[in-house]
């Protein structure tokens, strides 16, 4: 481990340097990442990574499930509940059920409880990469909420099948009842376990003591308890995850000061901003290891791309069913409920059906396949699984990756349910904040506005905000000039510690902070 520990940080190193020629080309990180992973295997003296099966959950998945939880907006996760539950749970069954069935036929020595190990392993859509991809392009917000929804909920419904097929591989049977009611003990215990963890978490973060550093850390170490609890007593820990993350998320106003919010923010993402990129960068890295395997298995490399190939068309073709389906359904359904989208048209479901890129919880769960059954024996066609799992990954990455920008731009999907453009709903929500704080400035202290210039200064800056729309948001040029004047006070201040040598540096540095917010503030004015 510390022999190729510089290996590792140039792979950090090589990660940023991908995203940012990624960023520069428009083109979303994790399709480069994968390829340099794969260039980078093929080098004579590159160090084979081997990393233990039961450790992929625990090290990534319960961040990244987390951070992504904390992301989502719960209004739009309900609104849009229906459509994101059927993808989520009813299109993951139906295409790991095709999977199945596909394979069984076709691939030599797959039993179906095989097929459906590979069907839970490739059926859930990696929201990474859509959301690298969303980047670039403008969707409407209904479209960007469903995939985040769908892609949240469904890495658990997948997760279960894996496993129900996993049991099924090592026992050699499957008693319905018994999965039944493990199925209904995953889901309920996994659910109650996450939010009873997520609950006392909230409270040691509201009455303990705690400053911003202790509560990142807190929140790191949040998802690695959910999930290792809900684990221990065979219960999803993906959906303690998910279920805690919400709940906390849906509450940390009401428990998280602003400084450990906004500090948090910026750790959370620069963490999640390396696990992503190592497991994406990981899926190349390990070709060379799984090709091995399948010449120990005696599978014939170009049978095994073949088998990757038909698993992917199987993948694309009831996907883009599924979503055809749930128009059909939305359609018949809004004769007798109240549906979010009444005419969903048939742009939507064409971009539904093509955002189906595989990725990091694929490839965590074909690494987990324990290397021998119970019984001391190999698990059969591992070493198959995993490359067709990384032919899904690679093929979904090039195929639908690069061109989903271009067919979006193509679409000119247009926003419905939303009667006023973001900048209009942005300067409306300006102006109402300021009528709510000046009315209960007026109404509470308005003795007060006389003696205190401040007050006074605030009370302006929001009658201006009320009765002038120009000053709701700062020009091109008046941000240019603001920055130019921050970066003056910057450089002299520096300059000033630099020359009184008896001057406290703390109040320097106080101080740069303080124009470093101002700064950060200007992206949002």
């Amino acid at each position: 481990m510390i022999d190729h520990f510089p290996f590792y940080l140039s792979l950090i190193i090589a990660i940023v340097l991908i995203v940012m020629l990624a960023n520069k080309l428009k083109i979303a990180y994790p399709v480069l990442l994968v390829v340099a992973g794969l260039l980078i295997s093929f080098i004579p003296g590159v160090p084979v990574l081997h990393i233990d099966p039961e450790l992929i959950f625990i090290i990534f998945l319960p961040p990244l499930l987390y951070e992504a939880a904390w992301s989502i907006s719960w209004k739009e996760l309900w609104r849009w509940r229906r459509i994101i539950g059927s993808f989520a749970f009813v299109v993951v069954f139906l295409t790991a059920m095709s999977v199945a069935f596909v394979a069984n036929h076709f691939i030599p020595g797959f039993s179906l409880a095989l097929g459906f190990l590979l069907g839970g392993i490739v059926s859930p859509p990696d929201a990474v990469s859509a959301g690298a991809i969303l980047k670039f392009v403008p969707v409407p917000k209904r479209m960007s909420s469903i995939l985040e929804g769908e892609s949240l909920l469904n890495d658990a419904s997948s997760l279960i099948i894996f496993r129900f097929a996993l049991i099924a591989v090592a026992t050699g049977q499957f008693i319905w009842y018994n999965a039944a009611f493990s199925f209904g003990w995953m889901v309920l215990g996994g659910v109650g376990i996450g939010l009873l963890i997520a609950w006392i978490f909230m409270k040691a973060h509201k009455f303990l003591p705690t400053d911003a550093n202790m509560d990142i850390v807190f929140t790191i170490v949040a998802p690695y308890i959910m999930y290792i609890a809900a684990e221990e007593v065979h219960s999803s820990g993906v959906l303690a995850v998910v279920c805690g993350g919400l709940y906390l998320a849906n509450r940390q106003h009401h428990f998280l000061s602003s400084s450990s919010r906004l500090r948090g923010f910026n750790v959370w993402e620069s963490l999640v901003f390396v696990l992503n990129g190592l497991v994406f960068l990981l899926i190349g890295l390990d070709l060379p290891e799984i090709e091995q395997g399948l010449k120990q298995e005696g599978v014939p490399v170009a049978s095994a791309i073949g088998y990757g190939l038909l698993i992917t068309a199987v993948l694309i073709v009831v996907r883009f069913l599924s979503a055809f389906g749930a128009v059909v359904v939305t359609l018949i359904m809004r004769n007798f409920i109240n549906v979010a989208d009444r005419n969903p048209g048939i742009r939507a479901p064409l971009l539904m059906g093509w955002t189906g890129m595989r990725g990091v919880v694929s490839l965590a769960a074909a690494l987990s396949i324990p290397l021998q059954l119970d019984s001391g024996i190999a698990f059969p066609h591992r070493h198959l699984i995993l490359f067709i799992t990384f032919i899904v990954i690679l093929t979904t990455l090039l195929l639908q990756g690069l061109t989903l920008p271009v067919i979006i731009r193509k679409m000119k999907l247009g926003e419905k349910g939303h009667y006023l453009t973001e900048e209009e709903a942005d300067n409306l929500i300006r102006r109402e904040m300021a009528q709510y704080a000046l009315a209960h400035l007026n109404s509470n202290y308005s003795e007060l506005l006389n003696e205190h210039p401040v007050l006074q200064q605030l009370a302006e800056k929001w009658e201006c905000k009320i009765n002038d729309e120009a000053e709701l948001k700062l020009s091109h040029s008046s941000k240019t000039i603001y920055l130019e004047l921050l970066n003056l006070q910057r450089k002299w201040l520096l300059e000033k510690n630099r020359k009184e040598l008896l001057l406290n540096e703390d109040i320097i540095r106080r101080h740069l902070h303080i124009i470093d917010i101002e700064e950060e503030k200007l992206k949002y004015m």
